[in-house]
């Protein structure tokens, strides 16, 4: 059922027992005031006989046998009326007086059977006589039936153009809509460009708006998988050439020659492995993958822990320093991530400074954050280097890693609201990372 229908359905319903409603009260009301109307005629017109009989000089007293004309009592046409003597003695009567005459013991309205029909009649006492009116049940009926058609025809032509109005205004309501529906239906499959709908209702806005957000977290998701699998075809293409020349030449040689090839061989594999190992880590974080393994580490486990991983049990070559105030607080970040940033932190710095001096990690906390930072002693960077060390798979030339430690750093933090920053100095590099506490 289209939602255009479904709402027609709806409100049309609701309109119809509403108006029905409405329409049921209005008939009942103007039912009421007919029959007070016809009422008020009955009374009407006996008042109008008793003055007529005050005016006459005697009333000719003959029994039964005395009629009168509706014209004569001034008697509206359909209805009669009955003058009797106070003992019941009928007086004079109209010509369309039922054959048997009307009771009229008792002043006010009754409801009479006379001849087998159903009469309204109304009695007035006015000195020694009692006059009577009355009108049939069923023409008053037939009256007010015709009022209350006529009352009706005008409700239900309203009701309905009321539906037909509705109809056409949830058609041109929904029509932005539709406009969106056609507009996804003419795109190609692999269209990922935002949706340019104008004009647009305020209420629709924030759907196009989603819609649009989508489109581009599949473009981002996309590209990210697009890059990533250039990446890897790119970076692990040297690699396995190496590799594969290597075992050719041991194939060939023996003695020395084949050993030292071999050793070639498997730093080749290592590094094949360390690159791949990096590459998946890096499109688990920037997908949507969860990290949250349920175990949660303070700063200085995380450090403790990325030290000991660092640098394939280079771990001794740095100097660890805990601040006095360090919280046990665990980290808001997925330990995961948080040992695996600050191990390539180590990672990056090792490489970079000779094997004779140590690397700095000194721990502290900053209100609800912690702060690695990491120095070393090697070269300084320029500022254009800075500003690329971030990139994947980006090298400067002394470097013999695969480009990709920093570049999960910077999406660690991304992921985890974290802040990472780099100063270079003459003395060596010193990287600050930044995360956050748990709240308690």
């Amino acid at each position: 059922m289209s939602m255009r229908l479904r709402l027609s359905l709806t409100i049309g319903s609701a309109f119809v027992l509403v108006w029905a409603l409405a329409a049921a009260w209005m008939l009942s009301d103007l039912r009421q005031q007919m029959m007070f109307s016809l009422d008020q005629r009955l009374v009407a017109s006996a008042r109008m006989v008793a003055g007529l009989l005050e005016q006459l000089p005697q009333l000719p007293v003959k029994g039964e046998g005395t009629h009168f004309s509706a014209e004569q009592l001034t008697i509206p046409g359909g209805m009669a009326c009955q003058v009797s003597s106070l003992r019941g003695e009928v007086l004079a009567r109209s010509h369309n007086n039922p054959d048997q005459p009307m009771r009229a013991e008792s002043a006010g309205f009754h409801d009479q059977i006379i001849d087998g029909a159903a009469w309204r009649t109304f009695t007035l006492d006015r000195g020694d006589v009692r006059i009577t009116t009355a009108d049939r049940q069923v023409e008053r009926e037939a009256l007010n039936l015709s009022v209350l058609l006529a009352a009706s025809v005008p409700v239900g032509m309203a009701l309905i153009v009321c539906l037909l109005l509705l109809w056409l205004g949830l058609g041109q309501g929904l029509a932005p809509l539709n406009r969106m529906r056609d507009a996804l239906m003419r795109r190609d499959a692999d269209s990922l460009q935002p949706l340019q709908i104008s004009p647009l209702p305020s209420e629709l806005k924030p759907l196009l708006d989603s819609q649009n957000q989508l489109l581009a977290r599949i473009a981002k998701a996309i590209e990210r998988e697009r890059r990533l699998t250039g990446d890897a075809a790119h970076e692990l293409r040297s690699p396995l050439t190496a590799i594969k020349t290597h075992l050719q030449v041991a194939r060939m040689t023996d003695g020395a020659a084949r050993e030292q090839s071999l050793a070639h061989a498997e730093a080749g594999a290592d590094r094949l492995h360390r690159t791949l190992e990096q590459l998946l880590l890096l499109a688990r974080v920037e997908g949507s993958l969860s990290f949250d393994d349920g175990v949660q580490c303070s700063a200085e486990q995380v450090a403790r822990l990325a030290i000991n991983d660092a640098a394939s049990g280079a771990g001794d070559r740095v100097q660890l320093v805990l601040a006095e105030n360090l919280p046990d607080t665990r980290l808001q970040v997925p330990s995961v991530l948080a040992i695996a940033a600050l191990r390539n932190l180590l990672d990056n710095a090792l490489r970079h400074t000779s094997v004779d001096t140590q690397v700095q990690l000194n721990v502290i906390a900053q209100g609800s954050n912690v702060v690695f930072k990491v120095r070393d002693h090697g070269p300084g960077l320029t500022a254009d280097t800075l500003q690329h060390m971030t990139q994947r798979f980006w090298r400067n030339g002394n470097s013999n890693g695969c480009g990709l430690g920093l570049a999960i750093v910077q999406a660690i933090v991304e992921r985890c609201a974290g802040e990472l920053t780099f100063d270079s100095q003459p003395d060596g590099l010193r990287v600050e990372l930044r995360l956050p506490l748990q709240t308690v």
